[in-house]
């Protein structure tokens, strides 16, 4: 019998297991970590949503089979959000489905549209089921630019040309995860055009559209004329509401692309709990002032870790969006990569972060850093990491060589 089975071959090692056992490791020894490694949102779900859970759950009816594609009701609750936020008409019915998170909707659609072989075009880095969802279906990946510029555009091109056979979808993800970059309209302009030129697929990941500190407001590229053609939009309530263990996101946008996503999703689930999906309505039809809340959290907290750092000496871009800043490796140990890295990272300073090779091999001079402890404990990393960055040597020290072991 084989080794190990053919999907599963087709996936490396899980590069942030190393620092996670490390992680743990410490935390059984009674080490008080600060985990910024995971996007993990450490917030309540406000109390309005969590209220209408309860009631919902209360009704026996809600206890049955629910629907892939999600109650008319949060479809609808989505279409309207789409309309006052970015001034797009979705037709509930064809151009919208709920999902288990986005994550499992891209996997999904992935595994709906992909044959094998085909030449798929992802930003590198980028989050890893961009790129894995469409290896685990069997497709090929080619790596293009992270950057919305004109360095990507070019690198598209010339993917078209060159790639036998011609990509089938290309991924886009602004605000980034991992690297917090926004686009504006006017790339997502030439994405749609290149799309439609050439006959290729969208996928837009828009998870953090809510999570923005400046004038800079993420736009969604189903508010360009023609992308319906050719392009669907993931989000999520993860971020937004705080509801990252209620699994609940969306994919609106081109109707074939959602039938395709339906068809898959019948086989394979019922969809969400019902009072879930009650609740989900409730987040995006009530009261949104808690979302300029949690704005405004993660801006302080941003505020705390970049200016903490800059004064202990690790100079790193202030995001203008999502909840991570994408860190530079300090050239002193630009030499170690950033597995070794956060490993000395964690060692040295008691602070776990997400080595940069996790979200693709030109994510490896990068860590990245989730904001989602609070200001109190950041400043407590930031003290850690300028105790470390003082004293610390250049080079995994033998002591934390051993402790890998």
């Amino acid at each position: 019998m084989p080794e190990e089975f053919h999907r599963i071959r087709r996936l490396p090692p899980y590069v942030f297991a190393e620092v996670n056992q490390a992680k743990a490791r410490s935390r059984a020894a009674g080490e008080d970590i600060i985990d910024l490694g995971m996007g993990n949102p450490d917030g309540p779900t406000p109390p309005h949503i969590v209220a209408k859970l309860i009631e919902a759950v209360q009704d026996p009816r809600t206890h049955r089979y629910s629907t892939s594609k999600g109650i008319p009701g949060l479809r609808r609750a989505l279409a309207s959000y789409y309309e006052r936020r970015f001034g797009v008409t979705l037709d509930p019915e064809t151009e919208i489905i709920a999902t288990l998170g986005s994550k499992e909707g891209l996997a999904n659609l992935a595994a709906a549209i992909t044959s094998p072989g085909d030449t798929i075009l992802v930003p590198n880095p980028s989050y890893p089921i961009h790129q894995f969802g469409f290896i685990i279906a069997g497709a090929s990946v080619r790596s293009v630019p992270a950057n919305p510029d004109e360095e990507m555009l070019r690198a598209l091109d010339r993917a078209v040309r060159h790639s036998v056979p011609k990509p089938t979808a290309l991924i886009v993800n602004y605000p980034s995860n991992p690297t917090a970059m926004l686009a504006d309209l006017d790339f997502y302009r030439e994405i749609v055009t290149f799309a439609r030129r050439h006959e290729i697929f969208v996928l837009s990941d828009l998870a953090y559209a809510e999570i923005y500190f400046g004038d800079r407001v993420p736009p969604s590229i189903l508010q360009v004329p023609g992308a319906r053609e050719i392009a669907v939009e993931f989000t999520s309530l993860s971020k937004t509401y705080s509801m990252p263990g209620w699994r609940m996101g969306f994919a609106a946008g081109n109707a074939r692309l959602v039938a395709a996503l339906a068809r898959m999703k019948s086989y394979l689930d019922y969809g969400a709990f019902t009072p879930i999906q009650v609740a989900a309505t409730a987040a995006l039809n009530g009261p949104q002032e808690c979302v300029a809340e949690l704005r405004r959290l993660y801006r302080e907290r941003r505020d705390v870790l970049i200016r903490g750092l800059a004064g202990a000496g690790w100079e790193m871009p202030s995001p203008e969006a999502s909840m991570f800043a994408w860190a530079p490796i300090p050239p002193r140990y630009a030499h170690l990569g950033s597995v070794e890295f956060s490993k000395l990272l964690l060692a040295r300073a008691r602070v776990a972060v997400a080595p940069g090779i996790g979200f693709g091999e030109y994510g490896d001079g990068h860590v990245r850093i989730a904001l989602v402890e609070n200001t109190q404990r950041l400043r407590q990393a930031v003290r850690n990491i300028r105790g470390f960055l003082q004293t610390g040597s250049n080079a995994a020290e033998p002591a934390l060589n051993a402790a890998a072991t």
